[in-house]
């Protein structure tokens, strides 16, 4: 850490003392002189993904932004309620699919900080580049994004970023303590024939868990006392959970002919380890009564390493790509640690065949089309099929529609296949389970004006699994159908604007199983205006976030899942989170000054995240985005 810290210390160093050009020769008439000065734009510094094309590092200043650095995952992380501590995950309380989880071992509410392959960003800038994302932590601690990247010649790019993440939070035993080291680069050869790119990623997503609060007259009562979170007693005292996600990735190509036959040979390699493990700490077995059998050891752990190599063909022009191949695989899962008895083989490997594709087109302005589609067979996890097909038509000025169709059949989520523990209802293997089949159909309808976008999305989902309230996991009968709609808009008063964001979810079948609130609302009231003659930018406003009251899933720490209410069960929501922002830029420095859930300074906090999970009480948060370009 400290090294990593030095490292940060030594690029800002550079950014404030660029290297200086002096002339010898003082009667020397600068004007004709034949060296011509490099003054870079925004347009200079880009990135890109896998499949997607190069675009310019974001640097702009908007409302929209306030959203992502005012979370500690910099993300907008509207249709989720976050837990009291920053690094503890969130709960989702709209239904979406989660591709990082397919034919994967990624617990829940580890998964809102990984970075899938698709990721991962890939630079090209005309001279070094530093950026630093904070944001501050609750009771002590903080989050420091740092990234370092660079071009040496103009074809070979490399980018180093490191995040740490320590928060004590403001209830017992709730300590987060996530990291994440992530290695990139790119190279094309002088002639392009031949390019990689590729990245080395390591994160570390562990936390303390306290599994609640064990009595909620301490939260909402008069007692003094209990104003410090830190005396209401929780359920469980030392234990913690911690999961590793690892991946080393590279994807190469090379072209046999000249430009005119824009045909190329790729390989794509990854190698990928997941690991996850629940340690129940001393004093904390009582918590699970007589379930719990001492004298097997206080820990579970399971993991999964995944070895895939692709082979295809690609061909490439203006407006125009089309990828095909052909992967093999082969996955390992095996738990470990104690267990009661239900385990009797701990470990089941396999090798996979299957296709992968992608395409990527435009006609003009006025049409794109993508679609993407894995398929791959093995005897243990069965088959895993995935389309996704996009459209967007820009019919009109400032008016465009899109639709999506989604297709997939994969099995459960790992997490819910295998898991060895002390205690007997968290004991078990489900190899029997039915692969979960998805199907989504969406449209939207977007108009300029406004910045307006409206949606709908129907979801069907076969054998849905999930966990009952005796953490037993099962699968429907019958088909789990979702439809979701709503918009989002922006109007505007001169410096005064309003920003407006809903969605309504109704389950149409198998309401118990799924609960969720009906309704998701968001305002963002506030006033943007340039300082200090243009030379500075501001943003505050106040911004309102609701949904409506639900009989709220309740949380398992040992599996970092959610599961169904139990009879001590209750409803969340129905009470409007209320946070007034101060937002404030200067050249490429840009600070996020939130005072969060404000109204709890006079009022009760009745709000939760779960059940026996209170909504965190007012904070100060800050929050930094900056660029530095040498």
């Amino acid at each position: 850490m400290r090294f990593l810290s030095f490292l940060s210390f030594l690029f800002f160093y550079a950014g404030i003392y660029p290297q200086k050009v002096h002339d010898n020769q003082k009667n020397t008439v600068l004007e004709k002189d034949s060296v011509k000065i490099f003054r870079p734009s925004i347009s200079d510094y880009l990135y890109k993904t896998e499949h997607t094309a190069y675009t310019s590092i974001d640097t702009t200043f908007s409302f929209q932004n306030g959203y992502r650095f005012s979370q500690y995952n910099t993300r907008d992380n509207f249709g989720k309620i976050m837990f009291a501590n920053i690094g503890s995950g969130f709960q989702d309380l709209i239904f979406s699919v989660d591709t990082k989880k397919s034919l994967s071992l990624i617990p829940t509410n580890k998964s809102y900080v990984i970075l899938g392959e698709g990721d991962i960003k890939y630079y090209d800038v005309k001279t070094p580049t530093t950026s630093f994302i904070y944001h501050s932590a609750m009771r002590s601690g903080g989050v420091l994004q740092s990234r370092y990247t660079q071009n040496v010649g103009k074809n070979f790019n490399f980018a180093l970023e490191y995040k740490g993440l320590r928060s004590q939070g403001y209830y017992t035993n709730s300590l987060a303590s996530n990291n994440h080291t992530l290695i990139s680069a790119r190279y094309r050869s002088l002639g392009g024939k031949y390019s990689v790119l590729g990245h080395f990623l390591n994160q570390n997503v562990n936390n303390s868990e306290n599994g609640g609060i064990r009595d909620l007259s301490y939260f909402v009562g008069s007692d003094s006392r209990f104003s410090n979170r830190q005396n209401i007693p929780v359920n469980l005292n030392d234990s913690y959970s911690k999961f590793l996600y690892r991946r080393y990735y590279f994807r190469q190509s090379f072209s046999p002919f000249d430009e005119k036959i824009p045909l190329k040979i790729q390989h794509t390699f990854s190698y990928q380890m997941n690991r996850y493990s629940f340690v129940i700490g001393s004093g904390d077995s009582a918590f699970f009564r007589e379930d719990y059998v001492s004298g097997l050891g206080n820990s579970s752990r399971k993991d999964l390493n995944t070895l895939k190599n692709i082979v295809g063909l690609s061909w490439e022009t203006s407006g125009f790509l089309l990828d095909i191949g052909t992967q093999y695989s082969t996955l390992s899962l095996g738990t470990s640690g104690a267990s009661v008895s239900n385990i009797n083989k701990t470990r089941y490997s396999e090798s996979r065949l299957g296709l992968v594709g992608n395409f990527r087109g435009t006609l003009g302005n006025w049409l794109s089309l993508e679609s993407d589609f894995d398929y791959s067979y093995g005897s243990t996890f069965g088959n895993y099929f995935r389309s996704y097909n996009a459209a967007q038509w820009n019919f009109a000025k400032d008016f465009s529609l899109s639709g999506n169709f989604l297709l997939q059949t994969s099995a459960p989520n790992f997490n819910y296949l295998i898991n060895a523990s002390p205690v007997r209802h968290l004991d078990f293997q489900n190899f029997n389970l039915k692969n979960e089949n998805i199907l989504n159909i969406g449209g939207a309808l977007g108009f300029a004006g406004f910045s307006t976008k409206i949606f709908t999305r129907f979801y069907r989902i076969d054998h849905f699994t999930y966990v009952d309230s005796n953490v037993q996991i099962l699968q429907t009968k019958t088909a789990l159908n979702i439809v979701q709609t709503g918009g989002e808009s922006t109007f505007n008063f001169g410096k005064f604007h309003l920003n407006l964001r809903t969605q309504f979810q109704y389950n149409l079948t198998q309401r118990e199983v799924y609960p969720v609130p009906n309704f998701i609302g968001r305002s963002n009231f506030f006033w943007q205006s340039k300082l200090f003659d243009r030379a500075a930018e501001i943003i505050t406003g106040v911004r309102l976030y609701y949904f409506s009251r639900f009989s709220s899933r309740e949380y398992s720490p040992v599996l970092n899942e959610f599961i169904l209410p139990s009879a001590k069960g209750y409803e969340i929501g129905g009470q409007p989170i209320a946070d007034f922002y101060v937002n404030l830029r200067v050249k490429t420095f840009q600070v996020y000054l939130d005072l969060q859930n404000f109204s709890t300074t006079f009022m009760k906090n009745r709000s939760y995240t779960a059940p026996y999970y209170p909504f965190y009480d007012f904070r100060v948060n800050i929050g930094i985005y900056w660029n530095l370009f040498h």
